[in-house]
């Protein structure tokens, strides 16, 4: 979106048009939809801003619910945005460390700012982007105690703020087809910038979840956080917005509730052990966090080969921070006794995981051909050393 598309979008005409469209369906007729609103006397620009937001609306309403349905976007903001639910719990740590005025550098379209806002927290949005910030200061529009600053958010003055959070661009600059920074320094604000801060002021920084552990501070409290299964983000927390005892922290969010797995360090990994009857794939945020020596242990589980994320037990235990596999039996490593394995067990519907060898799972299922009205689930793998192809069931 265009400076000039967001012009004519902030128009009492182009919100009530926009508000006024039918719920977007991917299969809806656009060419027909644009005639029709051109003939009715609408800008090209208006028409191409508002299918844009009716769309990006849909899109968004996996991270923010209800909210999508009044609030703007970006093609770049909505992409980098909080998910609601994990904005509420960044806005919790602010609130329960009794910090009330917080500065939300680099807010993008606001996300993490409603939810402070939401919990009474006086919050000022900032960002160097001049249409991100109007996107910003429409969708903080109903919180009188939130405001938003078009400005650089290194040089933003931070006297009398108790407090900062970062989620700094990981992405070219744009609002579309943006690209992926892979150097911290060249993050906006910079990882130095945000460091340096937490030297001065409470401060909680978002960062991808793959980011480099060796460049996470000894002081920090790192928590990865997973969204039903997916792997969303790294969160560092600095001062008092960290815990006490806790510099390693995975946090799962189902739509069951929150489980959280915490620790002073990088657990040691559990001792290697013979197949059981089960095997467990712990959840990312966990893999990340290294936790998965004391996630074994809870379990009373066995690693399954040194220094590859799957444990094995004799016995069954539910757990959030993990997806657990029955082991139905042993099939043959080699692919053309593999194949031909599957094939007498008439497996169709197959679903394959590997870790600790060298394939391409989409690639492997069209050469295995499944065919058959039985489904199962293939781990291809290492148990002591050795490659094993096992035949499991979700649990």
């Amino acid at each position: 979106m265009d400076r000039s598309e967001l012009v004519a979008l902030l128009s009492p005409e182009g919100l009530r048009l926009l508000d006024s469209l039918p719920p977007y369906e991917p299969s809806a007729d656009v060419v027909r939809m644009v005639s029709d609103l051109r003939k009715a006397g609408h800008s090209p620009a208006l028409v191409s801003a508002v299918l844009s937001q009716s769309r990006m609306r849909a899109k968004a309403t996996g991270k923010f619910g209800d909210f999508a349905n009044r609030m703007l976007f970006t093609e770049a903001g909505l992409e980098q945005a909080t998910r609601l639910r994990v904005a509420a719990l960044h806005a919790g740590r602010f609130a329960a460390a009794g910090l009330n005025q917080v500065a939300d550098l680099g807010c993008g379209i606001g996300g993490d700012a409603m939810a402070m806002a939401a919990l009474d927290l006086a919050v000022t949005a900032v960002d160097a982007d001049e249409v991100t910030a109007t996107v910003a200061s429409y969708n903080l529009a109903p919180f009188a105690n939130a405001r938003v600053e078009h400005a650089d958010a290194e040089n933003f003055t931070l006297d009398g703020y108790d407090a900062a959070w970062l989620d700094p661009a990981r992405r070219t600059p744009g609002h579309g087809n943006t690209s992926r920074l892979t150097r911290p320094e060249d993050y906006s604000p910079s990882l130095g910038y945000a460091y340096g801060l937490a030297a001065k002021l409470p401060v909680g920084v978002k960062l991808g979840p793959g980011h480099d552990r060796d460049l996470i501070p000894e002081d920090a409290e790192a928590q990865w956080v997973s969204v039903d299964g997916q792997l969303v983000e790294m969160g560092l927390w600095f001062g008092v917005l960290s815990r006490e005892g806790v510099r390693r922290a995975a946090l799962i969010l189902t739509a069951s509730g929150v489980a959280e797995l915490t620790a002073e360090a990088d657990s040691e990994d559990a001792a290697v052990g013979p197949l059981g009857d089960y095997v467990y794939e712990p959840d990312g945020s966990v893999i990340r966090a290294r936790l998965i020596g004391d996630l074994t242990r809870s379990l009373d589980a066995r690693m399954l080969s040194e220094g590859i994320a799957y444990l094995t037990s004799d016995t069954v235990v539910d757990t959030p921070f993990a997806t657990a596999f029955r082991v139905l039996e042993t099939l043959p490593a080699d692919e053309k006794k593999l194949r031909s394995a599957l094939h007498e067990r008439r497996i169709g519907t197959l679903e394959i995981k590997k870790r600790g060898v060298d394939i391409d799972p989409a690639a492997l299922r069209t050469r295995l051909r499944p065919k058959g009205p039985e489904s199962a689930t293939l781990i291809i793998t290492r148990a002591a050393g050795h490659r094993v192809a096992l035949l499991a069931e979700r649990v």
